[in-house]
């Protein structure tokens, strides 16, 4: 028992020690990982592009650029204490290119941003194992998970997070008025804050782009069935600002 006690003691010492080596090293490079997957399973259950091995991955290459950091020093120019500000400083510039490809831009609807804020925290989590800094890693980690699962949900309860968005309108008929629209918008809790329109006397057809805030919860189906109901309709359709 005694000599299992003293070898918990020798490892742990090596893990606690502010010089780089290979127990300490393996344990940072483990612990990342574990933090890594963590926060990619949970965006990968979104369906994002970025999941666990990508998570993962940038985890451990900032633990390995911070480590790297703090071994040079000590084995080259003989500091105890290392220079990690040298090679890890470039991890938080780097960062930012993987941040950018999460990001996608389609027809006027960012997406992607909070995968890309996830991806750039969790390459701090990584330095900030690598340094040795583990409790701090761990919380953080959980402080994230919470963010992301615990926060979403209060947004739905709430609805908050309201979007702009075009509500297009293609009517058989020359309308004077939108009233009717507005009411329809009104029970649904929609907001009107703009409304386009365009005439064709020969055909003839209404066309409306009415620019509207919708919440995530917004039932679409019952909305367009009402908005049908004002006036003839030849066709309903959702946009973006830009398509209009």
């Amino acid at each position: 028992m005694q000599i299992v006690a003293d070898s918990w003691l020798w490892i742990i010492g090596q893990i606690n020690s502010i010089e780089v080596n290979t127990v300490s090293s393996i344990f940072k490079l483990c612990l990342s990982l574990i933090l890594g997957c963590i926060v990619g399973f949970e965006r990968k259950r979104k369906g994002q592009m970025a999941g666990v091995r990508t998570f993962a991955l940038i985890a451990m290459g900032a633990t390995l650029s911070m480590i790297l950091s703090i071994y040079v020093p000590q084995e080259y120019l003989g500091l105890k204490n290392g220079d990690p500000g040298r090679i890890a400083a470039q991890v938080v510039t780097g960062i930012g290119f993987l941040g950018a490809g999460a990001i996608i831009q389609m027809k006027g609807s960012v997406r992607g941003l909070t995968t890309a804020a996830g991806i750039w925290v969790i390459a701090a989590i990584g330095m900030a194992v690598g340094v040795g800094l583990y409790t701090t890693a761990i919380i953080t980690t959980i402080l994230i998970l919470i963010v992301l699962v615990s926060m979403e949900k209060w947004e739905h309860i709430v609805g908050a997070g309201a979007e702009s968005r075009i509500i297009r309108i293609k009517l058989s008929v020359i309308a004077e008025d939108i009233n009717g629209y507005r009411e329809v918008l009104s029970r649904n809790h929609v907001q009107l804050t703009n409304v386009y329109v365009e005439y064709d006397y020969d055909l003839p057809v209404t066309r409306l782009n009415l620019v509207v805030l919708v919440r995530e919860r917004t039932n679409y189906l019952k909305l367009f069935a009402e908005l049908k109901t004002v006036k003839p309709t030849l066709a309903i359709s959702l946009g973006t600002q830009v398509s209009i």
